[in-house]
């Protein structure tokens, strides 16, 4: 079989390399919808803990326990805190996927 060119070769490898950021793309902007429901999952538990005024419960490892409203508002503080940490990361790497995916998109445009 031929050697390709060295530019099909490039060409090749750029469009692999496109097709691999695309889906990079594709799992980042998942996660991201999927942290953004968490927040949202978050700020409604938040408000029911505030609410309440009797017991309050909360799940550890799929078990069901009795805490303290102090305890239970913590902890969602916690699991709000860790996860704006996580989206803003995501963010940013989303970010920086959709520019290599432009750039190489360039490079690509200028094969044709």
């Amino acid at each position: 079989m031929p050697e390709q060119p060295i530019a099909g070769q490039d060409a090749e490898k750029l469009l692999k390399d496109y097709q691999l950021l695309q889906e990079q793309i594709r799992i980042a902007t998942m996660q991201i919808d999927q942290l953004k429901l968490q927040q949202g999952e978050l700020a409604t538990a938040e408000a029911e803990v505030n609410k309440a005024t009797g017991k309050v419960y909360v799940t550890i490892g799929g078990i069901i326990v009795e805490s303290d409203k102090e305890a239970a508002l913590k902890n969602i503080a916690e699991r709000k805190e860790n996860n704006d940490i996580r989206l803003q990361s995501m963010t940013k790497q989303l970010t920086e996927l959709r520019t290599r995916e432009k750039q190489l998109r360039d490079k690509i445009s200028q094969l044709k």
